[in-house]
């Protein structure tokens, strides 16, 4: 609460004609429980995706602990794992960038939208053999390192064919995730 009345008078003609400068995306935003994500740093919000990544398994069963070195963000029933997670892009998209052939098996893609909440999960030995090979799956960066990290582009209502096996709604993707994992949908 603001406790200066002079402060106080400035707020509310300010929020009188806020609306003129704020657009559809940042009303979504400011309306959404992960509103609050998308303000943060870049880093500061893959670290977020590994902690709700973390979490939403552990809520679900799976065995969960930080993967030892810096080469894999978690190990999911010991099985070393990479997470990724992307706001939604102005254009629609979702962007998960810096993806390297490191030491991790699964690639977990988080999208978060305002409403609404995305996940492909991915094997990393596919997934490379694919860059610049499958659309929305390209190098990151032009020349010589355009190979060493890449970045796959997806909207979440119009995901490429060749990635529906692998997710897209939550349910889905946990059922993928359990099943890589050797588990049963029950458990």
């Amino acid at each position: 609460m603001i406790e200066d009345s002079e402060v106080g008078l400035l707020a509310d003609l300010a929020e009188g004609f806020r609306d003129e400068y704020q657009t559809e995306e940042d009303l979504r935003w400011s309306r959404s429980p992960f509103g609050w994500i998308k303000l943060l740093p870049s880093a500061t919000k893959g670290n977020v995706g590994e902690r709700l990544v973390k979490r939403w398994c552990d809520a679900r069963g799976i065995k969960v602990a930080v993967a030892p070195g810096t080469k894999a963000d978690l190990t999911l029933e010991g099985r070393r794992t990479e997470i990724k997670m992307s706001t939604l892009w102005k254009k629609g998209v979702y962007k998960f960038q810096q993806i390297r052939d490191q030491d991790y098996e699964l690639l977990v893609c988080l999208g978060i939208s305002p409403l609404e909440a995305h996940v492909w999960v991915l094997e990393k030995d596919f997934l490379i053999r694919k860059i610049g090979k499958v659309p929305g799956l390209t190098g990151q960066h032009k020349g010589a390192d355009a190979q060493d990290t890449a970045w796959l582009s997806v909207s979440p209502t119009a995901v490429h064919s060749w990635m529906n096996e692998f997710g897209g709604d939550l349910r889905e993707a946990m059922g993928r995730l359990k099943t890589l994992l050797g588990l049963s949908a029950g458990k």
